[in-house]
């Protein structure tokens, strides 16, 4: 007679070696699982786009969150009163035995007791969260970029994948049915063959916290883990101005805009245009980097890739902001939260049975639980997240050089130039590894 095992049990017997099996549409669960029964979470990072995610997955009755992590302490512990707040029925019932607080992802990844993570920490301390959880067996909502380099995100896929991982990257506007029907509209010829495409994630720096980037090293907050801030970056005396949201200027931690906002519109572009399990052969990027104080990303920049098909994308400062599709017999432009076209006939061009449909989605973080559910691949899976930072950081290189690259998008390897091969990866300041 068989034992019975309870639903975490059956998916780690049944997934924790094997593949993802390959996407098809299935009815999610619908209504309030038991609490034995829902997905638990712990949330990495919680602070701006990270404390919307946590809500987001507090709006869910699949899920129990029942940890909060962050390396400022101050911010996990008002995560977890918020967390504590929205369970207080079900704490005072004994359902709920509390949200555990923590500065150290890796007490989080160490339990048993848990599902599932959500990482929206620096873009440079992703990798090594990411592929800690997956060996660990747990699914993971990691937010934009996947990762800091092209190696790092190629191995977060190859550990997702040997480890039979979901994994969901946080491009929201994938799973956002104006921004589908736009790609839809392009897939099946309504502005004829695509012959560019425009990408405009925004220029300079947003700053916030008033910050000038000529902050002087100052003492570490009892509060904040600074150490386990930096992960495997270059150790640097701490300021403030260069740490939360401001970090994405600096280039030991991000790109600038090329692979913040960047990110976002290239995964429509290259929704829009069925590239985004490939890559181009050619990219020439030039960039104007900041040259004083703590910020030295790029400020402007005018990125060019070629596909061998003809098809050019241009990422820049200057272009409109979000993802315009220019073809033979119209344009589309996908913004910030609006689908224009050249002629507003398109935008009631119905897609017919026969045509292609793109991957629905119920929302981006629902669609992350019906697949932990269902071990299903979701709408910006590994694989995806992968290729469309990766465009990101190839541009970035480009820029950084000087000069234009050749590649090999299947090999994942500059063409002849091993000086830009260096760049596909970053040396991890020890005790840090993937």
């Amino acid at each position: 007679m068989r034992t019975p095992c309870s639903r975490r049990e059956f998916l780690k017997r049944a997934f924790g070696h094997a593949a993802v099996a390959p996407f098809f549409i299935q009815a999610s669960r619908s209504g309030a699982a038991p609490p034995g029964e829902r997905i638990t979470l712990a949330c990495i990072g919680v602070g701006n786009q990270g404390g919307t995610d946590t809500r987001m997955f507090l709006g869910d009755p699949r899920v129990q969150i029942v940890a909060s992590c962050d390396v400022d302490l101050a911010r996990a512990n008002a995560m977890a009163a918020q967390i504590e707040r929205h369970y207080g029925q079900q704490t005072a019932s004994g359902r709920f035995r509390g949200c555990a607080v923590t500065q150290d992802f890796r007490e989080i990844i160490a339990r048993d007791d848990i599902d599932a993570v959500m990482i929206a920490t620096p873009d440079h301390t992703h990798a090594v969260i990411a592929v800690a959880a997956a060996k660990r067996g747990k699914d993971i909502y990691c937010e934009k970029p996947l990762a800091y380099s092209v190696a790092e995100g190629r191995a977060i896929v190859r550990t997702v994948q040997r480890y039979g991982r979901v994994l969901q990257t946080g491009t929201q506007r994938r799973s956002i049915g104006r921004f589908r029907f736009g790609c839809e509209l392009v897939r099946n010829g309504r502005i004829g063959k695509v012959r560019t495409v425009r990408i405009g994630p925004g220029k300079g720096f947003a700053i916030r916290g008033g910050f000038t980037g000529d902050e002087r090293p100052q003492p570490v907050p009892a509060d904040f883990n600074y150490d386990l801030w930096l992960g495997p970056a270059p150790w640097v005396p701490y300021t403030p101005a260069r740490c939360h949201f401001n970090f994405r200027w600096i280039l030991d931690y991000g790109e600038g805009y090329i692979s913040d906002n960047g990110v976002h519109f290239v995964n429509l572009a290259t929704w829009g245009t069925a590239t985004d399990h490939t890559g181009p052969t050619h990219i020439d990027g030039k960039a104007i980097f900041s040259a004083s104080g703590v910020y030295d990303a790029p400020t402007e920049f005018d990125i060019t890739y070629r596909y061998p098909d003809g098809l050019r994308l241009i990422l820049g400062s200057s272009e409109a902001f979000g993802v315009r599709f220019e073809g033979s017999d119209g344009w589309i432009h996908l913004s910030g939260d609006a689908v224009t076209a050249s002629a507003e006939k398109l935008l009631s061009s119905p897609i017919r049975p026969d045509e292609i449909h793109l991957r629905p989605s119920p929302g981006h973080h629902a669609d992350f639980i019906d697949c932990v559910l269902n071990r299903r691949l979701p709408a910006a899976h590994a694989e995806i997240g992968h290729r469309d930072a990766s465009l990101c950081h190839l541009g970035a290189i480009s820029a950084r050089l000087g000069r234009p690259l050749e590649w090999d998008p299947a090999l994942e390897t500059f063409v002849g130039d091993e000086g830009a091969n260096r760049l596909l990866s970053r040396p991890m300041r020890a005790p840090w590894r993937i």
